[in-house]
C-alpha cells in the first residue's frame, strides 16, 4: 500500500472514530449533562457546550498500537497542546475541560500517565512536559513546544491542571459493542442488531449535519427522545421504516419496472410523469421493505394479508361509485378523467394502516401500487377488459 494510501485511510478511521465515539460520549454522560449538548468539530474534535459556551473540549486519538502516541515527546501530544493554546486562553482558569481521548495505553513514565485520573499528579506531568519542551529537537513539534515555553511557569501550570487525558478507550471496531451495552435496557429483543443499524442510521445523518454546519450540537434530551421513538417503532401496533427515500436509486429503479403492470394502468389514466416515477418509487420501496419486515420477523404473513384485503374493500368501493358516476356511455376522455381522479383520491388516502401507528405514507401506496401489478385493482373504468388484452396476446 502506498504512503498516501495509508494516510487516507488512517484519517478516515479517525473521523470515524471521531463520529462514533461521539455518539458513545453522548449516551454514556448525557443522563448527567441533561442541559448540556454535544458538537461535533464546532469548537474542537468533541466538545460539551452549554447554550453555545464551551465547557469540555475533547481530542480524539485512535491508534491501532497500544502505546502509540502518547510519549512526553510524541507528534500526538504536542499537536493536542497547540490545538488547546489555539482555540483559547490556555491560561484561563475557569475555561473549559482539556480532555485527550485515546486508544493507546499510557505509561508510567509519561506525562500523559500523569494526567489520568486514577494517577493524576499534575505537578510532575508539567515538569515532564517543561523538559520535553526544551530538550526535543523534532520539527514536526516546533510551534507547540515554542508556543508552550512562551508561557510562565505559571500559566503553564494553570493550563496542564485543566487537562486530563483518557486512555485504553475502545477502538472504532469496539464502540458498537459498548454501545450496545449501555442501551441493553432497551433494545427490543430478538432485534437487537436492527435497532442498533436504525441508530447509527439516525446518527450519521445528525454527525453529518453538524459537520456541514447544518446544525451546531444535539443535546441528550434529543438523543433520548428518537431512542425513545424507535423503540416504539419496535412494538405490536407500530414498524421501523426500513427502506428510506434516500436507499432507492430512482433512475435505475424507474427504468426497471418501466414495463410493469401497474405503471401500464397509470399511463391508461394519464397519470403525469412526475408522479408515476415517485409511485414507482413506492411500489420498490414497499416491496423491498416488505421482504425485509418478514426477514426481520417483524410482521407475520397474515397481518400483510388482512392489509392487502382491506386495501382491495377500500379500492372497490371507490371503484364502484367511479363506475356509478361515470355511467355506461362515458366517452374515452371521461373515462380517463375519472380514472385519475381515482388514482389520485386513494394516493391521498390515509384510511388504511398496515398497524394502528405505522403510517408512513409510501408504503400503503406502494401496497396500491402491487395489487395493481397483480391486477387486482385498478385505475381505468375498463381495466379489467384492457388486462385481459393484454394476457391475450401474451
Amino acid at each position: 500500500m502506498s504512503a498516501g494510501k495509508h494516510n487516507a485511510s488512517a484519517s478516515a478511521v479517525g473521523y470515524q472514530y471521531q463520529t462514533n465515539w461521539c455518539l458513545l460520549e453522548l449516551l454514556r454522560r448525557g443522563p448527567q449533562r441533561p442541559d448540556s449538548a454535544i458538537s461535533l468539530e464546532m469548537h474542537d474534535d468533541v466538545a460539551w457546550e452549554d447554550d453555545g459556551t464551551p465547557l469540555q473540549l475533547l481530542q480524539t486519538k485512535h491508534h491501532l498500537g497500544t502505546a502509540a502516541g502518547l510519549g512526553n515527546k510524541d507528534t500526538d501530544i504536542w499537536k493536542t497542546l497547540l490545538v488547546w493554546m489555539n482555540v483559547g486562553n490556555p491560561t484561563d482558569h475557569h475555561g473549559p475541560t482539556l480532555i485527550l481521548v485515546t486508544t493507546s495505553m499510557a505509561t508510567p513514565s509519561t506525562a500523559a500517565y500523569l494526567l489520568r485520573e486514577a494517577s493524576r499528579n499534575t505537578a510532575d506531568a508539567l515538569d515532564l512536559l517543561t523538559d520535553a519542551a526544551a530538550t526535543s529537537t523534532s520539527r514536526e513539534t516546533d510551534k507547540a513546544r515554542a508556543r508552550f515555553l512562551a508561557l510562565s511557569p505559571s500559566e503553564r501550570q494553570t493550563f496542564v491542571s485543566r487537562i486530563t487525558v483518557v486512555d485504553g478507550s475502545p477502538t472504532v471496531d469496539d464502540i458498537d459493542a459498548e454501545v450496545r451495552e449501555v442501551l441493553w435496557h432497551v433494545l427490543p429483543v430478538g432485534h437487537e442488531d436492527l435497532f442498533l443499524a436504525q441508530l447509527w442510521r439516525w446518527w450519521a445523518g445528525v454527525a453529518l449535519d453538524m459537520l456541514r454546519g447544518r446544525r451546531t450540537a444535539v443535546d441528550a434530551g434529543e438523543a433520548r427522545a428518537y431512542i425513545s421513538s424507535l423503540r416504539n417503532r419496535f412494538g405490536d401496533d407500530d414498524l421501523p421504516t426500513l427502506v428510506e427515500l434516500a436507499d432507492v436509486n430512482e433512475d435505475n429503479v424507474v427504468a426497471a419496472h418501466d414495463s410493469s403492470i401497474f405503471v401500464q394502468q397509470m399511463r391508461w389514466v394519464r397519470y403525469n410523469p412526475v408522479n408515476l416515477r415517485k409511485a414507482i418509487v413506492d411500489y420498490h420501496r414497499a416491496v423491498t421493505q416488505t421482504v425485509e419486515w418478514v426477514a426481520e420477523d417483524l410482521i407475520g404473513l397474515h397481518e400483510l394479508q388482512r392489509f392487502e384485503d382491506n386495501l382491495r374493500d377500500e379500492w372497490s368501493r371507490v371503484f364502484a361509485d367511479m363506475i356509478d358516476d361515470v355511467g355506461a356511455d362515458a366517452d374515452e376522455e371521461t373515462k380517463i378523467m375519472a380514472g385519475k381522479q381515482l388514482l389520485r383520491q386513494l394516493r391521498d388516502s390515509t384510511a388504511v394502516n398496515v398497524r394502528e401507528r405505522y403510517n408512513d405514507p409510501f408504503f400503503a401506496r406502494g401496497k396500491r401500487q402491487e395489487l395493481a401489478d397483480q391486477g387486482d385493482v385498478g385505475w381505468h373504468p375498463d381495466f379489467q377488459a384492457r388486462l385481459e388484452a393484454i394476457l391475450t396476446v401474451t
